[in-house]
């Protein structure tokens, strides 16, 4: 009987192969919106907040009196301040909201971390992950796995990406690396092995690039007596068109990438500018905490700013 996480392992390997309707974008990375509020300051900061503390923590905040949420941001700021210098940079409110955002992520590499770290040494060595991944599939060289070749198959690309995520080469994965490692899109550096996982599911002929007709299959299985849907058409269109740059009937690794990763605008960058320049009353480029609880209303909500929110609503609706 084959583990819970085995059974996710084979999923993602045929998942390809079993849609109904059009999921074009399901290999595409796109990335994730800091708020569901629109950014518009004139009419409340939802938006900041969300970005500021993240989704669940900004529903926290919003039940909090005036006082209790000044208090809890004071403490805030002196974390964002990671010098100690007084004064909160670009750079550090940047990776503040980098950091809320992944938070997500985050709890998912803690829920598993002690489960991967047998030793308890602060780091996961790639036979601990390997080990507890796989255990009994490995004994006997798969021997009585029915599907031998799939577990092999997915212990070489396990093993291919965690040496990707593993920076210094020492065969040991620190909490940032082991990130990496469960997800992959959410770093730089590990974009090439995105690309090459992607090209490894679509490829089906081993040439190491993908044709029309594999990435056509990547999204639809032709069904005889079953007339086939506008948006193949569509896609195909796309192929040739917009995918396949130098038009020479395949998607390489370079093309893959402009497809798959696109350049999103940094959504946290832009709103690490914005706070800052709405809150640096002497212009200087950063900010002090003083600045900031003086603009706490921006950064933070409660049960007062809501109530004011509110009242700017119902009065644009009327």
């Amino acid at each position: 009987m084959y583990s819970e996480k085995m059974q996710l392992l084979l999923l993602s390997l045929i998942v390809g192969v079993t849609f109904a309707v059009p999921p074009q974008e399901k290999r595409v990375h796109h990335q994730r919106d800091l708020s569901d509020h629109v950014h518009d300051d004139a009419h409340g900061y939802q938006y900041d907040h969300e970005a500021f503390l993240g989704k669940e923590d900004a529903k926290t905040f919003d039940q909090l009196t005036p006082e209790e949420s000044q208090a809890r941001l004071g403490k805030i700021v002196d974390r964002i301040d990671t010098d100690k210098d007084g004064f909160v940079t670009h750079t550090e409110l940047h990776h503040w909201i980098k950091h809320r955002q992944r938070r997500y992520i985050e709890e998912n590499v803690n829920k598993h971390w002690k489960e991967y770290d047998q030793n308890k040494d602060g780091k996961i060595a790639w036979t601990e992950y390997k080990n507890t991944t796989y255990g009994s599939y490995l004994d006997d060289e798969f021997s009585d796995i029915e599907d031998r070749e799939t577990y092999k198959a997915m212990l070489m690309r396990d093993e291919r990406r965690f040496k990707a995520a593993d920076k210094d080469g020492d065969g040991t994965a620190t909490k940032e690396e082991f990130t990496a490692f469960l997800h992959p899109e959410e770093f730089k550096y590990m974009e090439h092995t995105v690309v090459q996982e992607t090209i490894d599911d679509i490829d089906k002929n081993g040439d190491g690039k993908i044709n029309l007709e594999e990435y056509i299959g990547d999204m639809y299985t032709r069904e005889d007596g079953v007339e086939e849907p506008d948006w193949v058409s569509t896609e195909k269109k796309h192929f040739s068109e917009f995918r396949d740059v130098n038009k020479d009937g395949f998607l390489d690794g370079t093309e893959v990438a402009q497809w798959i990763l696109p350049g999103n605008v940094d959504h946290a960058d832009n709103e690490a500018k914005h706070l800052i320049h709405e809150t640096d009353t002497n212009n200087d480029d950063k900010i002090t905490k003083q600045e900031i609880l003086a603009n706490w209303n921006m950064f933070v909500g409660s049960q007062a700013t809501n109530y004011g929110e509110d009242l700017t609503r119902k009065h644009d609706e009327l």
